[in-house]
């Protein structure tokens, strides 16, 4: 079964832009798993401007399903904050600094050396850890190496090209998850994926375990309702 995790990344983007607690993050992802959400997915920044760090402690008391802190572990008090709180899942993100959002994946080989340092940390704690990559193979084949648990891979280009042509644009994704599958990891994925393009994602992807998916979903729910929204993310991961 394929998981769908639910990033509130956009819900406390509408929070701080008023100030205050409206909306409510955590009563938001309380509701997201009462609607059938398999995990919550948080990717805080250091100018904090949307997550919070006071919210990764707060939503470690009430999530019930998976928690999924997102992020580079090279900045700010991400590092600091994963261990304090201990989320089921880590993923590690090679954001740049003031970056709108993620835009690409870690470059395994380049950096094999220190992700091999920071992953042993993470694990030694019971948590499992999950390298964000591109859809390339021997990115894939080096993120092993690290000793991660997973590798999610980034789906923009998925997305991006899927319009045009969805069996081009899946191509590169299968061989990815094949290679996945060859050195032993566990393979999630995230970045665009929608109502549109995500069933054709998992009925081709082999060994997909989860799906982290924010904008879209928090998009669609301005239209469909929060629990409506959620329910239709989930079909899309049905099997028929």
């Amino acid at each position: 079964m394929t998981k769908l995790s639910v990033n509130i990344n956009k819900i406390a983007t509408l929070r701080n832009s008023r100030g205050g607690n409206m909306p409510n993050l955590v009563k938001t992802a309380i509701d997201c798993e009462l609607f059938g959400a398999q995990g919550i997915t948080v990717h805080p920044r250091p100018d904090e401007r949307h997550i919070r760090y006071q919210d990764v402690f707060d939503l470690k008391k009430i999530v019930t399903t998976e928690f999924n802190i997102e992020g580079n572990p090279t900045e700010g008090r991400f590092q600091e904050v994963v261990l304090a709180v201990k989320p089921e899942q880590v993923t590690l993100v090679p954001d740049a600094l003031g970056a709108v959002t993620s835009n690409a994946g870690w470059d395994t080989i380049t950096h094999l050396k220190r992700l091999k340092e920071i992953v042993k940390i993470y694990k030694s704690e019971g948590i499992r850890v999950s390298i964000f990559v591109d859809a390339r193979p021997e990115m894939v084949s080096a993120a092993a190496e690290t000793g991660a648990h997973r590798v999610e891979l980034f789906t923009e280009s998925y997305a991006t090209d899927y319009a045009h042509s969805p069996e081009k644009a899946i191509e590169p994704f299968i061989k990815a998850a094949e290679m996945a599958q060859r050195v032993g990891l566990g393979l999630n994925a995230g970045h665009d994926l929608s109502l549109e393009n995500l069933a054709y994602f998992f009925k081709n992807i082999p060994g997909l375990l989860e799906v982290s998916i924010g904008h879209a979903l928090i998009s669609d729910a301005l239209y469909y309702g929060l629990e409506n929204t959620i329910q239709m993310y989930r079909r899309q991961l049905e099997k028929p």
